[in-house]
């Protein structure tokens, strides 16, 4: 089989879409015309194959029995991280035993649902801890700018194994969304299960006391020699709290804070597709293209300013994993149908631009701005509205943000808990709030219209990356300080979303397999 690539509009694409087997889709936004970038494979005489011809997309996985494996690993975390690891492990005859803090996935949706009716915080069954991790209600996009790091198209087949559409495959942006997400995570914990693994949920790190032991859990004397991935994701600051107390290596390293910007769906379409909803062509377009996004980027002050995490038809959501903190992060489903548009806006943040040797000092810096954004909204909901609800989130129009003023009202939000009234802009660190100021401005001269007050920001995005990193040796990838421990994912600082913590989760299971 071959493949030729076609460039064609919107719609030409849509007919060849009905008729041909896609190995790759992309949009190309850049010029006034919109183009669609497809990808057909081929026959062995040049002809399209047909979009429903009995050919393997890729070859299975094969999950070996391991309930009586005379080898096994313990994984600290069910993120995609680590639950790549264990079906990696399982793959190689290794048993996967793996401890969760939080619940599983279905629990953990009934937890979420009360935050976001202010119906009060699970510390441990949030949009942070729980079975699938971080990823799994925050939006689901399967895209990472890693090349290097191993084979990340088998991270989007074994996705498409466990349930997701077939776009996974072939999409230059693959989405899954937050409403099918838990469906494929739970399939994975089955697999897991039937094959032979554990998942103990509800069980949390609390201490690392016995070289190699599984943490803070009891089980038999010849687990204390088996290896352990470390796949905590990026929130959990109580255990890296205890891994700094109890002397595993930990450093500081880059990461980037900053707000959530929401606009109007229609403008964000408007700006980057060149496209208007009243007109009913255009609106056809939209239909099969789906709704814009877009990625920003610009320098202000030697540090970047850029768009993170962007979901075309989402939501805004409540992110803390502690009662006293805001956080926000942004999610869709996955027909990314809502009308609003939201994007992390963030500025890179480097150690030296923190005081202190301190490894933990970018996480403390983390707590002090979430602390700070959780007492400016409870100080005016306590003056002005006299209610009580410890997730609304402080909000200011962009305009009036880049302009100094005070927003006297807000635009309707996706953001469920609710938004207060507050002077972003004067409370904001300078060196975040200044050069968001600069990147809105540098946004709106390459997009005119972008910064507008029909726009609202809301405070504050935080964890869009883990503020520590973990160091290991590059050839075996064990902690360089407790070898048999494998830190791994994101809350180890070697990975940056979906995509590439399951990635990294399936290179720790390779190297445990080698050994």
């Amino acid at each position: 089989m071959d493949s030729i690539q076609q460039t064609l509009s919107p719609r030409e694409a849509y007919i060849a879409e009905q008729q041909w087997r896609i190995v790759k889709r992309s949009i190309d936004a850049r010029q006034r015309e919109l183009r669609v970038h497809l990808t057909i494979l081929t026959d062995d005489n040049g002809k399209p194959v047909a979009k429903e011809a009995p050919i393997p997309l890729y070859e299975p996985p094969v999950f070996q029995d391991v309930h009586n494996a005379p080898r096994q690993a313990v994984i600290i975390g069910a993120g995609p991280a680590g639950l790549f690891a264990a079906l990696t492990l399982m793959e190689h005859g290794i048993k996967p035993i793996i401890y969760e803090r939080g619940k599983e996935v279905s629990e953990r949706k009934k937890d979420i649902a009360l935050l976001n009716r202010n119906e009060g915080l699970n510390p441990e069954s949030n949009y942070c801890f729980g079975e699938g991790g971080a990823g799994t209600f925050s939006d689901g996009k399967l895209f990472s700018r890693s090349k290097k790091r191993g084979n990340m198209q088998r991270v989007m087949e074994l996705f498409h194994y466990f349930g997701a559409p077939d776009t996974v495959l072939y999409e230059a942006h693959a989405h899954i969304g937050s409403d099918k997400l838990p469906t494929i995570i739970k399939r994975m914990r089955e697999c897991i299960l039937a094959h032979g693994g554990e998942i103990h949920f509800e069980t949390k790190i609390e201490s690392l006391s016995t070289f190699n032991f599984p943490y803070g859990v009891s089980r038999s004397e010849e687990l204390s020699t088996t290896p352990v991935i470390l796949a905590i994701g990026h929130s959990a600051h109580d255990t890296y709290r205890m891994l700094a107390a109890e002397g595993v290596a930990l450093e500081t390293k880059g990461f980037a804070m900053g707000v959530r910007a929401e606009h109007p769906q229609p403008l964000i379409n408007k700006l980057m597709y060149h496209l208007d909803i009243s007109k009913s062509r255009d609106l056809e377009v939209i239909n099969y293209v789906g709704n814009a996004s877009y990625s920003l980027v610009t320098q202000v002050n030697g540090r970047g300013v850029y768009s993170f995490c962007m979901c075309p038809g989402g939501h805004i959501v409540p992110a803390g994993s502690t009662p006293d903190s805001c956080v926000v992060n942004g999610m869709s489903a996955s027909h990314r149908n809502s009308p609003y548009a939201n994007s992390g806006m963030v500025v890179q943040i480097n150690p030296e631009d923190i005081e202190g040797s301190d490894p933990l000092k970018g996480l403390l810096y983390q707590e002090a701005l979430e602390r700070l954004a959780y007492e400016q909204a409870s100080q005016i909901k306590n003056e002005k509205l006299k209610i009580k609800n410890d997730s609304v989130a402080p909000a200011q129009r962009m305009k009036d943000f880049v302009e100094g003023k005070e927003s006297k009202s807000l635009p309707a939000c996706s953001y469920l808990p609710g938004i207060i009234p507050s002077r972003l802009d004067q409370w904001l660190p300078a060196h975040i709030g200044k050069r968001l100021l600069q990147g809105f401005r540098d946004f709106d001269r390459k997009y005119p219209g972008f910064l507008t007050n029909d726009a609202v920001i809301v405070g504050v995005e935080s964890r869009s990356s883990s503020a520590i990193r973990i160091p290991r040796d590059p050839d075996t990838l064990q902690s360089v300080s407790t070898p048999g421990l494998y830190p791994c994912g994101e809350g180890a600082g070697y990975a940056g979303g979906i995509t590439s913590s399951a990635l990294d989760g399936i290179n720790a299971a390779l190297k445990i397999a080698e050994n």
